[in-house]
């Protein structure tokens, strides 16, 4: 794969994450979308650079904190290393480095076809698969419902997998299908229910929907140094890093 190929598909990965996991409230800065849902996750809280031209990053991060310090929030910026135009201003400007993460890719092509009759696929979450994902994060009322906005904003073709156990959802995942990829998000598992593989099979299922309505390739975005996760998503064929990021913050609002 020629250079521009692989940059070429990063984005096109990076953009199937964006739909992934939205926000409801977003506005374009510059080339870059800033994202504001509420709540506590980063990825629908930050700016993040758009594929294309971008602005002057100085002028860009002041119309960012700007724009944060009008809904009451931190500014906080996620730099992808296909885009890291920013990553020096804001040193600058004392904004610290944190979060690390990776974008994974996993050809489906070898994926095992047999179905798990444990696994139950739905188009939307009941409000059991809500709860168990819910208390898997030990969210409050307010981070539940975010989650649930979030969700509902999704416009493209998705999928819920659960495994149930004396009626409960004790594993849960979701898959998201845009274009040729399947992106995977929200594994999870129960403490109770833990140890037994029951996330590795949600989210093979995952893959087998997704490949079933037309993906070639799988991705997800997981962080650097979640050995577990990590473990998990190699045996699940995700063998290729495209890109890592971090986010950005001032020091005082990471602490």
């Amino acid at each position: 794969m020629s250079a521009r190929e692989e940059e070429t598909l990063a984005w096109t990965v990076e953009e199937a994450c964006l739909n992934a996991w939205p926000s409801p409230r977003q506005r374009l800065v510059g080339g870059y979308l800033l994202r504001s849902s509420g709540g506590p996750s980063r990825r629908p809280n930050s700016v993040n650079p758009l594929r294309g031209p971008r602005d002057e990053p100085e002028a860009v991060i002041a119309a960012c904190e700007a724009a944060y310090a009008e809904r009451g929030r931190p500014a906080l910026f996620r730099v992808p290393e296909i885009a890291p135009d920013l990553d020096a201003p804001l040193e600058r400007r004392g904004y610290a480095a944190f979060g690390r993460s990776l974008t994974l890719l996993a050809d489906l092509a070898a994926l095992d076809a047999a179905s798990d009759p444990d696994v139950v696929l739905a188009p939307s979450p009941d409000a059991d698969w809500l709860a168990a994902r819910a208390a898997l994060n030990a969210a409050d009322a307010e981070t539940s419902r975010v989650y649930d906005e979030m969700i509902r904003t999704i416009l493209c073709p998705k999928a819920f997998a659960a495994i149930r156990r004396d009626g409960a959802v004790v594993a849960m995942a979701y898959a998201v299908l845009d274009r040729s990829l399947v992106v995977i998000e929200s594994v999870g598992t129960l403490e109770a229910a833990r140890g037994r593989g029951l996330a590795r099979r949600v989210a093979a299922a995952l893959l087998r929907w997704g490949r079933a309505h037309g993906a070639r390739a799988a991705c997800l975005q997981v962080v650097a140094d979640n050995a577990p996760a990590r473990r998990l998503y190699a045996g699940l064929g995700f063998d290729r890093a495209l890109f890592a990021y971090h986010y950005r913050a001032r020091a005082s609002d990471h602490a």
